[in-house]
């Protein structure tokens, strides 16, 4: 099989990706105009890139035409995809995974955030690693530049340390990193080492400090949308701040995408943002002012000393 060459190096520096949140319309429509405001203020403020279809996107709840469209609005809004847009895809089975994953490099999108199959339970490395094998074969020559995205809070499939070898073995001109989102330092810790020639990005921003001193290459971050300027020393640099772990802590005690755009509705002064797409609901007034009051809390200390 011939590879197309990929966007990455074994050295890039990733940076800071916004997990982009996806504005919706009361009736769950997109809104198209407020997706690329939001996604060109997250570039000017500092990040490398944006992803859509993620976990804050709601990109399991995204169409395959509605995908086209945000790429073309994106695209329409000035925003070059193959720079500064990576898309993610999420499905149970091969075919819908890789229709998804043509949309993105059909688009010379920068990248592809490649989560398992999330319906099936209880699977094995053996499991996922054929259903993986089948996504790049039949994406075929023009595969590149996929991310392996551990999230198993959501799928329950787990990407172990040695699957994730075995794929990056056989198929190294496709697997350029790994997005590590299961909030498990210990595991992190084994990726970063075991996996140094990937480009390991951090999902759990508690961790993303430690992960970007021990060799991580950035982040794709659903905190990017509140705070891209607070994170990008963590993120540069490896510098500490508390005040990220605090906010981090909070967003957990509720459902975390409502919980995000109940921030980003705050911070924009724009209620529109705490629409969601079912099932997922909002989170009561009452738990978005507590949050807000928190933030706000939070972002009035000074940040901590870099260590």
């Amino acid at each position: 099989m011939i590879y197309v060459m990929s966007y990455f190096d074994d050295t890039s520096q990733f940076g800071l990706s916004c997990a982009l949140a996806l504005p919706l319309q009361p009736d769950s429509s997109i809104d198209f105009l407020r997706l690329s405001q939001h996604a060109r203020r997250s570039l000017d403020a500092g990040c490398s890139s944006v992803t859509v279809f993620g976990t804050t996107g709601e990109g399991a709840s995204v169409s395959m035409s509605e995908r086209e469209e945000i790429l073309g609005a994106l695209l329409a809004a000035g925003i070059a995809l193959r720079d500064h847009v990576l898309g993610g895809v999420a499905a149970a089975a091969v075919g819908d995974a890789v229709e998804q994953a043509r949309i993105l490099i059909d688009r010379e999108c920068r990248g592809v955030l490649l989560a398992p199959p999330f319906y099936f339970k209880h699977v094995t490395d053996e499991g996922l690693y054929r259903w993986f094998s089948q996504v790049f074969e039949k994406i075929g020559k023009r595969a590149r530049d996929v991310f392996l995205y551990h999230i198993p809070s959501v799928t329950e499939a787990p990407l172990s340390i040695e699957l994730i070898g075995r794929l990056k073995a056989a198929f190294p001109q496709v697997v350029v990193g790994v997005k590590d989102s299961g909030g498990d330092w210990t595991y992190t810790e084994k990726l970063l080492r075991a996996h140094h020639d990937l480009i390991v990005l951090i999902g759990d921003e508690r961790h993303l400090a430690a992960g970007v001193r021990l060799g991580a290459k950035g982040a794709i971050s659903g905190l990017a949308n509140v705070c891209p300027s607070e994170l990008l020393p963590l993120v540069k640099y490896g510098e500490n701040d508390s005040r990220i772990v605090d906010l981090v802590n909070e967003v957990l005690k509720y459902p975390v995408t409502p919980a995000v755009k109940a921030l980003l509705a705050r911070r924009r002064n724009d209620e529109g943002w705490l629409n969601v797409r079912p099932p997922l609901t909002r989170i009561s007034s009452q738990h978005a002012n507590e949050l807000a009051s928190v933030y706000d809390r939070i972002f009035s200390q000074k940040a901590a000393q870099p260590i």
